[in-house]
């Protein structure tokens, strides 16, 4: 029998997510406010008050040999991005300051590339020491460098990096039309390599590549059952020279749909805003902040102009007031 949207509510209060196929069913029945309201109900239940942030740099920029075809950095795309080997110290200091000073919770360096390795690794390590020194301890320090082993995985600990990111980027069955150069496992491997050593996971992909909602539901499952405790949901930006560069935009509800059931399947993980939601209207990031969505990345992306930490943090005092009217 059918289960209602309040049964599986409680049953993500209790901490047992919906199925896909319950998920999908009440995509085919509720409408956005109803999703939306219970989501939220399970945030409010599993996630921490108000929104965790984090913000990311740019470590390693560019001619990455990974054929990822969202990816402004791969080389196998003409994109024009900056391509450079690490970022100097003097802008690594001064993107930690601004979020310390913002009261960010968590910091991060992102690496393009397969893998970092050797003498590399060695040197972004010493720079999350540095991180450590001029944070004053005040930023929980996350890595996204690829497809580490657990050697790696544990030098990373032993400068003090307490998350490893590592998206799937979308669900098993439609992740080999979008790269070919590393797999799905792959990812997995990495994720288990980071949780052997004693890190959190952050894990989750970009929406809007084409795929159904099915494999949104999907991805969200399988970042769950991989360990994430952080689930980031990016909205696809079309970049020019890419091979997604003429991809349609999803809408505002279609996003707003997707994350609350997306919520509803993973309902211990936090669901982080991150890259594309730029684009979105004032009133569509309000509705998301209590449509199932408890974390979000602030300040800009690898490659794209993120949104103002300011406008964001007043944004996300709001998060625990009522659900905006207009969704209807």
């Amino acid at each position: 029998m059918k289960k209602s949207l309040e049964e599986i509510v409680e049953g993500c209060l209790n901490g047992i997510p919906a199925t896909i196929e319950e998920a999908l069913e009440l995509e085919a029945t509720e409408t956005t406010r109803a999703l939306a309201e219970a989501a939220d109900r399970v945030r409010r239940r599993w996630d921490r008050p108000g929104v965790d942030t984090c913000s990311i740099v740019n470590a390693r920029s560019g001619r990455c040999p990974e054929n990822c075809k969202w990816c402004a950095q791969s080389r196998h795309h003409s994109t024009g991005v900056e391509e450079y080997d690490s970022i100097p110290e003097s802008e690594l200091i001064k993107a930690v300051r601004l979020n310390t000073s913002k009261g960010v919770a968590r910091f991060s360096l992102v690496t393009s590339g397969r893998r970092v390795t050797g003498k590399d690794l060695e040197r972004f390590c010493d720079m999350y020491r540095l991180i450590e020194r001029e944070s004053q301890g005040r930023l929980s320090m996350c890595a996204s460098m690829g497809l580490l082993g657990l050697e790696e995985m544990k030098a990373l600990k032993a400068a003090g990096v307490k998350r490893y990111h590592c998206n799937l980027e979308t669900a098993s069955d439609f992740f080999p039309t979008l790269c070919s150069t590393h797999t799905h496992d792959d990812k997995l491997r990495t994720i288990a390599a980071a949780r052997e050593a004693g890190m959190e996971v952050c894990s989750g992909g970009i929406i809007g590549m084409g795929e159904n909602m099915r494999q949104r539901l999907t991805l969200a499952a399988e970042a769950r059952d991989a360990g994430a405790v952080s689930i980031p949901v990016n909205i696809l930006t079309p970049v020019k020279g890419t091979p997604l560069e003429n991809t349609p935009l999803i809408s505002e509800e279609e996003i707003e749909r997707s994350v609350a059931l997306m919520k509803l399947v993973a309902p211990k993980s936090t669901l982080r805003f991150a890259g594309g939601r730029i684009r979105l209207s004032q009133p569509s990031n309000r509705r998301l902040l209590r449509g199932g969505v408890g974390g979000a990345l602030v300040g800009d992306m690898l490659t794209t102009v993120g949104n103002r930490i300011d406008e964001d943090l007043a944004m996300f005092a709001e998060i625990d007031s009522p659900l905006p009217s207009d969704l209807d």
